[in-house]
């Protein structure tokens, strides 16, 4: 199945039906009147998050939809029927933006979540609603108001625990392939890595989802490479895991150069918190391990896990600061849901 996280969407609602003009008349019926009866309300267009999609790729070949207009009233006081209303289902984690690619219409984030993206027209009011005592044979219906019509974008951006940041062949597929059941494209060439991946790992009897993005490098926020594309699928990760080249000459320089690329992106990315970790240390000696992580942590002042995806060396160690970090999150945004505790005094 091929990858697709944004594409253009056109969708219109349905008219509502007219209302009816028509009056009663029936043999041997002394009392008739009016008894046209209103039209139908058109059909809505609603985004449905639901399981077992992970891309929009369906929305590559069809990206018009249009709800079903409103039947018209008819005579002895018939309503018309409503527009069938049609649903648009997407993946859990679609963000639905408008035409400018920046106001954001909905964030469905859970299963089940519906929003109504274009409401339906109401029916006209049949000449059956206008009689009075004063107006006893109106002759005049209502139009049914006409369905909206507008252009949205849809987003996808993985719902994932932690996400993994680097240069191309700092070892992120070799990481997720050597924790989890994943099995991303792996090779010794840059960019093997073309559409995220997602994987479950576990430690410690706890299991939490992974995303590996493809790499970034020097300029990608200027659309050098892949660009910075991906990463909005590592947005909504409570922790990034950053992945140094352990085997690289310059891994200050990598470790730098994926930092500023994160600040160029802007939003609140550069400041999630991170695990940084030098990987491929099976290819370093005591010696070179010691030195190169007293190197980053002087240049930088981060702290640095030792890893390698191959022979698994530290890759617990690796998932327990993780799921650490994880952990803490969940707990904040816990906290965030359920408000302050009633014996709690209130701070400013």
């Amino acid at each position: 199945m091929k990858f697709l996280d944004l594409c253009k969407v056109y969708i219109r609602s349905g008219g509502g039906g007219g209302g009816c003009v028509s009056f009663r008349r029936e043999k041997f019926i002394e009392y008739g009147g009016p008894d046209g009866g209103d039209g139908g309300r058109g059909g809505d267009v609603i985004a449905e998050a639901v399981e077992g999609l992970n891309t929009l790729i369906d929305f590559r070949y069809q990206q018009h939809f249009f709800a079903k207009n409103g039947v018209p009233g008819m005579g002895s006081q018939r309503t018309g029927a409503d527009g069938d209303d049609i649903i648009l289902k997407v993946p859990v984690g679609t963000e639905i933006l408008d035409e400018d690619q920046e106001t954001v219409i909905a964030d469905l984030t859970e299963v089940g979540q519906r929003v109504v993206l274009a409401k339906g027209g109401n029916g006209g009011f049949g000449n059956l609603h206008f009689k009075s005592a004063t107006n006893q044979a109106p002759r005049r219906a209502n139009p049914g108001l006409p369905g909206i019509e507008r252009t949205i974008w849809l987003r996808l951006k993985l719902i994932a625990d932690a996400g993994l940041l680097g240069l191309p062949n700092a070892g992120k597929s070799t990481f997720l392939a050597a924790t989890s059941n994943a099995r991303p494209k792996i090779a010794d060439y840059p960019f093997t890595t073309l559409v995220p991946n997602l994987g479950v790992v576990g430690v410690d009897g706890v299991e939490f989802v992974v995303a590996d993005i493809p790499g970034l490098i020097e300029g990608a926020s200027e659309g050098r490479g892949l660009g910075d594309l991906f990463l909005g699928h590592v947005e909504r990760c409570a922790v990034l895991l950053h992945l140094i080249d352990g085997t690289s000459g310059d891994p200050v320089g990598d470790y730098t150069t994926i930092i500023t690329e994160l600040e160029a992106y802007g939003g609140a990315l550069a400041d999630k918190p991170r695990v940084t970790v030098l990987n491929k240390v099976d290819a370093l000696d005591a010696e070179e391990r010691a030195f190169i992580r007293d190197e980053i942590k002087a240049a930088t002042g981060v702290e640095c896990l030792l890893m390698s995806g191959v022979s698994r060396e530290g890759t617990t160690e690796v998932l327990r600061a993780l799921r650490d970090k994880i952990d803490k999150d969940r707990l904040r945004a816990k906290i965030a849901a359920d408000g302050p505790k009633e014996d709690e005094e209130w701070r400013p």
